[in-house]
């Protein structure tokens, strides 16, 4: 959080970039899934790892590790729920936010092909949560102001501490 890179719009990757460098997205894929590994997340979008395109990944218990190159959002469901959320840029950070209970979303794969996932509960919302990101928006956006404001600046104070320990160690 406070890096201008994750507020920014990712750019969407031409369909030709994609079918004609399919080992370049593969590689850009798997470094992605060792991030995440290495982090303990389930999913981890393009613009986290300084990748200002439309790419993210997930890897959810229950679902198989995906790939996901200029997704768009087809239909989400009127119904929400709220459940408790963190992020691998806003570190130790947790916060219940509403989101749709389902989404139908369509992407392409690092192999070059369009498909549409359908998903519910824990996978829909991470889909969500790291589309946000492609968007520019982190998931303290979807949250009541206050209680927005009260985690930026409890996660300035913690970065702020820890660069002063840093530098003085």
């Amino acid at each position: 959080m406070g890096d201008e890179r994750l507020r920014e719009k990712a750019a969407p990757i031409p369909i030709e970039d994609i079918k004609g460098n399919l080992a370049h997205w593969a590689k850009v894929a798997l470094a992605m899934f060792g991030a995440l590994e290495e982090h303990k997340g389930i999913g981890l979008a393009g613009p986290q790892v300084g990748i200002a395109q439309r790419i993210f990944i997930t890897n959810v218990d229950g679902d198989e590790p995906r790939v996901f190159i200029n997704p768009s959002v087809i239909e989400t469901s009127q119904a929400t729920a709220k459940a408790e959320e963190g992020c691998l840029s806003i570190p130790r950070v947790w916060a219940d936010v509403e989101r749709p209970k389902s989404v139908k979303m369509q992407a392409w794969n690092e192999k070059g092909r369009s498909f549409t996932i359908e998903a519910t509960g824990l996978l829909a919302r991470v889909l969500l949560h790291e589309y946000d990101h492609l968007e520019g928006v982190l998931f303290v956006d979807r949250l009541p102001a206050l209680k927005r404001e009260r985690i930026v600046e409890k996660f300035a104070k913690r970065t702020k501490a820890k660069t002063e320990n840093e530098s003085a160690g």
